[in-house]
């Protein structure tokens, strides 16, 4: 069959490996927006000699293109029947159109060619991991971009040991990034020089994430609205600055693992698979950090919102504005979570105007007042209902006395 294509998930992104113009008209055909996948980077895993001008000569008459899987493009290819490989994690297929079918169809013909080496398929995950990674470093460089904030302008503005450390290893990583796209690779010497980066980003991260926390506790045990809309109100700007600050250690911790990745598949690639395993693991459990602090600091906001709209009728100026404060707070952190791939819960509460408030109290009002009518009208019909009764009663009594007193008249009369 021509126009084969193999097909590799890792379940962030989907690597499509082929002739060039074969993997450009499937990615067109199947609506897939994609990178290059740089095939030609693997070329250090295959070791020396006769090995490497095969791998060379295989490399070379192959093309790669890499696919961000979203929920939709996820669907696609889930046509396509991936299976599980000896490689945790990722999954593959061949897929190929065969005579004049238009329909790209899965080929029964296992991983194909070009990955039958275990070692070229830790590889291509290894890239595919990178380019993930480098994905995200560029949206989140689109969300500072997108809330006007220049972190950089933000770290230089605080006075903390922390923050100043972290100053000039993002200069180190970003020297560092620039090499590696020079050069093609992370040798010793370029990876010395940030060695320490992660836990010195690791440190601010933690003392970001620690001046969350201490905003989130400013909302509690405000029970006055005017207490409430003064503490929201300072904390809005702060939160903003922090989670740019957030943003850009978890942008720089992309980055030394993208060098990481480089420097194992430079050095040991036999450990590439495992490494990125663990660097896998390991970056979920700063998101899980992350989503920790940040949805504790959304459900004091959504709080403080909710008490907002409850007093809103006795506050109609400071209950919106802490509403208002609140959702954009919200709102933040949830586009901040969106860029680095955190799903998110409940997203903002929305103030209720006073004139709103007050139609809703009149209308319960008048509902009650409806009620109250009607259960006037029919105690006021039982009252004259019964008293209809009486009354019926009464003259009955009184007619049937009167025939008495008629009939015992005449007989008196009739005696005498």
């Amino acid at each position: 069959m021509d126009n084969e294509i193999q097909l590799i998930s890792d379940g962030d992104g989907l690597a499509a490996i082929g002739n060039a113009t074969d993997v450009e008209r499937f990615l067109v055909s199947e609506g897939l927006p994609s990178k290059d996948l740089g095939v030609q980077r693997l070329k250090s895993i295959f070791g020396t000699g006769a090995t490497v001008a095969q791998a060379g000569s295989d490399i070379a008459a192959n093309s790669g293109r890499w696919v961000k899987l979203t929920m939709e493009s996820a669907e696609r290819v889930k046509k396509f029947g991936l299976m599980e490989s000896k490689t945790p994690g990722i999954s593959h297929a061949m897929v190929g159109k065969p005579g004049s079918i238009k329909n790209w169809l899965q080929i029964e013909k296992g991983a194909g060619s070009f990955l039958t080496n275990p070692a070229r398929l830790a590889g291509v995950a290894g890239v595919m991991a990178q380019l993930s990674m480098q994905q995200t470093m560029d949206e989140i460089t689109d969300y500072l971009a997108a809330i006007d904030e220049k972190v950089n302008d933000v770290l230089r503005a605080q006075k903390d040991a922390v923050l100043s450390r972290m100053i000039g290893m993002d200069l180190v990583i970003e020297e560092t990034m620039t090499i590696r796209e020079q050069v093609g690779r992370v040798s010793e010497v370029t990876w010395s020089k940030v060695q320490t980066a992660p836990t010195t980003i690791a440190d601010t991260q933690v003392y970001a994430l620690r001046q969350l926390d201490a905003l989130a506790e400013k909302l509690e045990n405000k029970p006055k609205i005017g207490d409430l809309a003064t503490a929201v109100k300072e904390v809005e700007p702060k939160v903003r600055e922090w989670l740019a600050v957030l943003a850009r250690c978890f942008q720089l911790q992309d980055a030394i693992a993208v060098l990481e990745l480089d420097r194992v598949l430079d050095a040991h690639p036999d450990q590439l698979d495992q490494h990125r395993l663990g660097l896998r693991v390991a970056r979920q459990n700063r998101l899980d950090l992350i989503s920790r602090s940040t949805e504790r600091l959304v459900a004091r906001m959504n709080s403080a919102a909710d008490a907002a709209n409850a007093k809103v009728l006795l506050y109609p100026a400071k209950s919106p504005a802490v509403v208002q404060s609140s959702n954009h707070v919200v709102t933040g952190v949830h586009a901040f979570h969106a860029r680095l791939g955190i799903e998110s819960g409940r997203q903002s509460s929305e103030a209720r105007r006073w004139v709103d408030a007050a139609a809703e109290v009149r209308d319960k009002a008048l509902e009650t007042g409806a009620k109250g009518v009607s259960v006037a009208r029919s105690l006021g019909n039982e009252t004259l209902n019964q008293a209809g009764s009486v009354k019926g009663k009464l003259s009955s009594e009184i007619a049937e006395r009167a025939r008495r007193l008629r009939k015992d008249g005449k007989e008196r009369d009739g005696e005498g």
